[in-house]
């Protein structure tokens, strides 16, 4: 197998390919987004790569996972809806707001009445704020605020925007409730998890957390890491492309589609404003394809009727090359 690990001499390492393209991975619990995102990484010899969205070690479900010009793509996967199934334990919360960390307060768990769930669910649907939790990756100082909880520190976290676009049970067992939530970026579902045991009257923390789906990834199905490791033990790029990998273009296929000549490609890809008639409406984003049917990027319909580059997703851009 060229390129396996069974052929390189001892100490080599493996030659790095310019992989285009997204795959959602089904990530095993206890690992965290970038461990996974480098086993995969590894399995496909990828160059580049980047995920769109951080999922907990606790958490499993779907990680986008973008290589080579697909990268360019993980922004606006991060700030997409999301949707999870969670489990959420009442009675108790941990530091962590998962059963990951160390249980600092309890309470009496009240009668779980169906009733009274659905309204604590309603009632937190729609626009609001939520503080993100000291156990996060965001920064503070340049220094994950992660880091800052393990020691024992607290610091004040402004609230953010967020949208609970819908919050619904779906069973009780004993002291448990499992729900689904969908949600806007930014959205922490352990504090969230929280607060439907403080609408109760008592203590909560997350069991289990899986992300269903990430938009506009709704129908997609997911590759779990194992399907990928058996696909390079069996010969990997020698026998076609791994499971599961999309084309770049699979980030957005809302996007109106507009096709271009060679002679349009080309200046498209040198920066220039094309005059052409495309659809929609000032200020939207298109799809931009070459005269091959491959994928060139996103352009922006201008108030005078030009199309002009919002983002390449193709090798050579600026230079009219290749």
């Amino acid at each position: 197998m060229t390129g396996s690990a069974a052929s390189r001499p001892a100490g080599a390492r493996a030659r790095r390919r310019d992989v285009d393209g997204i795959i959602l991975l089904d990530k095993p619990t206890g690992a965290s987004s970038n461990q996974a995102l480098q086993r995969v990484r590894s399995v496909l010899q990828a160059a580049k790569a980047g995920h769109g969205g951080t999922l907990d070690p606790l958490a499993t479900g779907m990680l986008p996972l973008c290589f080579g010009q697909a990268t360019k793509a993980c922004g606006q996967l991060l700030g997409s809806t999301k949707a999870y199934r969670a489990t959420v334990l009442f009675g108790a919360a941990t530091d962590t707001g998962d059963s990951a960390g160390q249980v600092v307060a309890e309470s009496a768990v009240p009668p779980l009445q169906p009733a009274a769930i659905d309204a604590v669910l309603s009632g937190l649907c729609g626009d609001r704020t939520q503080v993100p939790p000291m156990y996060s990756a965001l920064k503070r100082d340049g220094r994950p605020l992660y880091e800052l909880a393990r020691r024992g520190e607290e610091v004040e976290r402004a609230a953010r925007p967020i949208r609970i676009a819908s919050l619904t049970r779906r069973a009780v067992a004993g002291a448990s409730l499992e729900f689904d939530v969908v949600c806007s970026k930014g959205t922490y579902v352990r504090v969230l998890a929280a607060t439907i045991a403080a609408g109760l009257g008592t203590h909560g923390h997350l069991t289990q957390l899986r992300r269903l789906w990430v938009e506009p990834f709704g129908d997609e199905p997911m590759v779990t890491l194992t399907a990928l490791e058996d696909w390079a033990a069996a010969g990997g790029w020698e026998q076609g492309t791994p499971p599961g990998l999309l084309a770049v273009d699979r980030a957005f296929p809302e996007l109106p589609r507009v096709d271009l000549d060679a002679g349009r490609s080309l200046c498209l890809r040198q920066g220039r404003a094309l005059d052409i008639q495309a659809p929609g409406a000032p200020g939207d984003l298109l799809r931009v394809y070459g005269e091959d049917g491959g994928f060139l990027g996103l352009v922006t319909l201008g108030e005078d009727g030009l199309l002009r580059v919002q983002r390449l997703f193709v090798a050579g851009a600026g230079t009219g090359t290749p």
